[in-house]
């Protein structure tokens, strides 16, 4: 298999390959197997959480209700390290 690069992107990978000193080859290689790994995770994570939903084990919430939520654990978090 033949991969092009931009010149940015292949100026990285030689600065990336020259600093830890392993050939740009593996380094692309590990780098395509743990995005995979990282897709085939996310994938399956989303399927469970499908799966509460459709069973009723999870109830969803809104959007607003969500942010608001969002909002006043952030504002504790804040207030909390103010205290420090």
């Amino acid at each position: 298999m033949e991969v092009h690069f931009t010149p940015d992107v292949q100026a990285k990978l030689d600065q990336i390959a020259r600093d830890t000193g392993r050939p740009s080859d593996e380094l692309l290689e590990d780098a395509a197997a743990g995005l995979f790994d990282e897709l085939a995770y996310t994938r399956e994570t989303l399927d469970r959480r499908y799966d509460d939903l459709e069973s009723g084990r999870v109830q969803p919430i809104d959007g607003e209700e969500a942010y608001r939520r969002l909002m006043e654990k952030t504002a504790a978090q804040r207030r909390k390290r103010e205290m420090q």
